[in-house]
């Protein structure tokens, strides 16, 4: 384990008007314990798993890759303060880590591209082939299974967009491979009930508040699933 917990400075929140310190979950909920190498945060979209996941990620001095954000109606200055607000404990200090939503690995790709044009040895590091000539789900599962072997923390948000059924599976059996050598741990925000489907995984619910954990068979997705196919049947 590299992250042992999280703790949400509630006391020091700018305002409790607008999002995200407006959220009753982010109100009531003190800190996050990490006890599994692979932990997932689930829940409707709108509560704050993403916010979370990436506040997290800021707080422990991993680089999230964008573009440059342009113009917006109504922009919320407080939007992206979340992070100067969580608090992390780590297990032995600070590691190196990655965060990858399908959003910004778009980014990623394209400056993986322009490192590969001046030493085309970069790519060795993300599987050996460009991730831009690759499909959207091609490219993240070279990327998993070349950057999971590198010891660290990472945090992935919402992976299953550009996964197919079967790429899931693969990526469920990287991380059960990766954290059960000891060396990764693994924060993911996800919708998928094959990610979590994971051995001995944490899972965080954000349907609660606070934020609970709760079993595999306790999740909304695999009782959705469930039923759907006993209708099925």
């Amino acid at each position: 384990m590299h992250l042992n917990s999280i703790h949400l400075q509630t006391d020091k929140y700018p305002t409790s008007d607008y999002y995200p310190f407006n959220l009753p979950i982010f109100q009531q909920t003190a800190s996050l314990t990490f006890e599994k190498p692979v932990t997932f945060f689930v829940g409707e979209n709108g509560t704050g798993k993403s916010t979370l996941l990436e506040a997290i990620t800021h707080a422990c001095d991993i680089h999230i890759w964008r573009s440059p954000e342009g113009l917006r109606h109504n922009r919320n200055p407080y939007e992206k303060a979340m992070r100067y607000f969580v608090q992390v404990d780590w297990a032995n200090g600070s590691v190196p880590g990655s965060y990858i939503s399908s959003e910004t690995f778009r980014y990623f790709t394209f400056a993986v591209d322009e490192w590969a044009a001046s030493d085309e040895s970069q790519l060795n590091y993300f599987g050996g082939r460009s991730l831009v000539t690759q499909s959207h789900g091609q490219s993240l599962m070279s990327y998993f299974s070349s950057r999971y072997q590198i010891p660290g923390l990472y945090l992935i948000d919402e992976p299953e967009t550009a996964l197919s059924p079967t790429s899931q599976l693969l990526l469920l059996d990287l991380l059960q491979e990766m954290s059960s050598n000891g060396h990764a741990q693994f924060i993911i925000a996800t919708h998928s009930p094959i990610l979590i489907s994971c051995n001995d995984a944490l899972i965080y619910s954000f349907d609660n508040i606070p934020v609970r954990n709760i079993s595999y068979t306790d999740t909304s997705h695999y009782k959705i699933y469930r039923e759907l196919f006993s209708e099925e049947q």
